[in-house]
């Protein structure tokens, strides 16, 4: 790593007065392993240094000071030495991504002209996946163990998923494994989004942090793809022609599978810019989640007996807390390591605590409908599903509250999520796998 761009904070450093020798020290310690983080990530050290210091700005007024005093020297030499190599190496991986796009959606079209309905709906994810997982595997080669066992994962899930006996197109077993085969699928994706190096803590919350920005993109490309497709269903219509089958069965289906790599692209090419996205997505959306969960104590409150005889309201509040545990995950991921607790944290708190509050209502309603009418496969994936989240949400709690007093540093909440990450994996691939010979294909 070249020491130039460290000379000249430290220069710029100690020309503040008003800042130790100690805590200049200190500071660039902090510098030093974030460049080291984004270095590992696959960034050169240049950029590294650059988004680093950026990231430091937000929190620091001496990198900040730094940011605005050294900025334009620091971007100018960094992109204007390496803009063959950063020119070359974007086209390069661009042409990669379309390829593996295009194979998922040639893939997706595929299943669905050879598939029957039932199997499609089965496999569906496994024809688009992979591509993803070929993607990273590409960009962060992995060794040949690993990627033999990641590819033999989705062919004997896809092969036991395709083979399965359920009882018929509505068996709860299914559905559930429809379900929940995506997100065992997405865990093996970060194995290969990893490098195979699962198991750094800091590769997990990497990819954590990748999932909400992916989630992001794809939301805009799916969205502008939609307004693209009801312009020309419009323009189609009023020359009387039919567009449904060459934009609905066709162009629909394979851009949705081609995005999932588009996305992930756009991701990896731009991370520096989506840095600024996700602690404002945080912001804005845990306030107004707070308001979801507090409106739905009260109506439950007023109205206790609700709970218990509604189904799908028991459905939607999982989904509910789901999204909560997401926007935790999201928030961790995306909050500077070195700022000190603020409002922010003490919000993210409130959230955790709510969604607690939450879980434990819809705990106490399945356990009460599973005493008066027993097991079924809907209720045990859902009971399962909520103690998990009710464990992660309490430790949270509990490690949030101890870094918002000053107990516990941000790094002990990180390496909770991250550790606790596979069992979200392992409960998938039990339901995918087990739930539908425990129920006996119901």
């Amino acid at each position: 790593m070249s020491e130039q761009h460290f000379d000249a904070w430290r220069s710029f450093a100690h020309q503040n007065e008003a800042v130790s020798a100690e805590s200049v020290a200190e500071r660039e310690v902090h510098l030093r392993a974030h460049v080291a983080e984004l270095v590992a990530s696959g960034l050169a050290d240049d950029e590294a240094f650059l988004i680093a210091v950026k990231r430091m700005s937000s929190v620091d007024e001496l990198a900040r000071g730094f940011a605005r005093a050294y900025g334009q020297q620091l971007w100018q030499p960094t992109f204007t030495a390496g803009d063959h190599r950063v020119k070359s190496e974007w086209v390069r991986d661009l042409g990669v991504a379309i390829a593996l796009g295009a194979g998922a959606a040639v893939s997706l079209r595929a299943g669905m002209s050879w598939l029957d309905d039932d199997l499609l709906v089965r496999l569906a994810p496994f024809l688009v996946l992979p591509w993803l997982a070929g993607f990273f595997a590409w960009r962060r080669p992995a060794s040949a163990l690993t990627l033999g066992l990641l590819a033999a994962g989705y062919v004997v899930v896809g092969v036991l998923l395709a083979s399965y006996p359920f009882a018929s197109e509505q068996s709860d077993t299914l559905i559930l494994a429809v379900i929940h085969a995506p997100i065992l699928l997405w865990l093996m994706v970060g194995v290969a989004y990893a490098g195979g190096d699962w198991r750094s803590g800091q590769r997990r919350m990497e990819f954590i942090r990748f999932t909400g920005e992916w989630a992001v993109y794809y939301f805009l490309i799916a969205s502008g793809g939609g307004v693209l497709l009801a312009l020309a269903a419009g323009t189609f219509a009023t020359i009387d022609m039919d567009p449904e089958v060459p934009l609905f069965e066709w162009i629909l289906p394979m851009g949705a599978a081609g995005a999932v790599v588009i996305a992930a692209w756009l991701v990896e090419s731009k991370r520096n810019v989506v840095e600024n996205i996700a602690p404002q997505f945080a912001r804005v959306f845990s306030p107004l989640t707070i308001l979801l969960l507090l409106a739905l104590l009260v109506a439950f409150a007023v109205n206790p007996h609700v709970i218990d005889v509604e189904r799908e309201l028991l459905i939607l509040m999982t989904v509910i807390l789901v999204l909560v545990l997401g926007l935790w995950l999201y928030a961790v991921s995306a909050r500077p390591s070195e700022a000190p607790p603020g409002l922010a944290d003490g919000l993210q708190i409130v959230l955790v605590v709510a969604a607690i509050v939450v879980d434990l209502v819809v705990l106490v309603a399945m356990a009460s409908r599973i005493a008066e009418l027993g097991l079924t496969p809907n209720r045990s994936a859902a009971l399962g599903l909520n103690i998990l989240l009710l464990v992660n949400l309490l430790v949270s709690a509990w490690l949030g509250l101890a870094f918002v007093r000053g107990k516990k540093p941000l790094a002990a909440l990180e390496r909770w999520q991250t550790s606790y990450l596979p069992w979200f994996g392992a409960w998938a691939a039990v339901v995918v796998v087990l739930w539908g010979p425990i129920f006996s294909w119901a």
